[in-house]
């Protein structure tokens, strides 16, 4: 069975109808929410066990992927609704789109250090949201921007975000697509 759903999407013009049926279905939103799990596991990793210190934009990121958590989760509820799939899937685009602002911006900031190319020491969340104080073993900043503390194949961490988050919006934009696509009628089918 996986086999035909695999062959069904490598086929291009069924791909959009394949993607549009795995929206309807928990497994795909709950690989979703399970991969930026994965990923703020890794990041309390690097924290805790590498001692590696997460800076402002570090903490805002970790928020956006748990924006990404919060998308996957919203849709597992009933993702055969199209309210329920559209709110996941504007949460999950918001989330990745600001995700991938805030590493750019870090990535300029490491990159190409300057007094104007700056970023606050403290988090500054809203008032309803004060997630550094509420969750602060999670998100209260303790480093600099500016300071690279490791490095994968030469990309630094923001850099590496920038793939992640790019991948999460390449998906979400055939996932978008796919809401889109009119049901194929057949000749043998009612």
């Amino acid at each position: 069975m996986a086999a035909c759903f695999l062959f069904e999407a490598l086929s291009g013009s069924h791909m959009l109808r394949f993607f549009n049926r795995l929206s309807k279905n928990r497994l795909p939103w709950v690989l979703l929410a399970c991969s930026a799990l994965a990923l703020e596991a890794a990041a309390l990793y690097f924290q805790y066990q590498l001692k590696l210190d997460p800076c402002v934009l570090c903490v805002y990121e970790r928020t956006a992927v748990m924006g990404i958590v919060l998308s996957g989760l919203i849709a597992i509820l009933a993702p055969e609704l199209l309210i329920v799939r559209g709110l996941a899937i504007l949460i999950w685009g918001g989330s990745a789109g600001w995700g991938l602002q805030l590493a750019l911006k870090h990535t300029g900031i490491q990159l190409f250090p300057s007094p104007s190319n700056t970023c606050d020491f403290v988090a500054s969340y809203p008032g309803w949201a004060k997630l550094d104080e509420w969750i602060p073993w999670m998100f209260q900043p303790t480093g600099f921007c500016d300071e690279i503390q490791w490095q994968f194949f030469g990309f630094t961490m923001p850099q590496t975000m920038i793939g992640v988050y790019a991948v999460y919006l390449l998906i979400l934009l055939i996932v978008v697509l796919s809401q889109f696509v009119k049901k194929e009628r057949s000749i043998f089918r009612n």
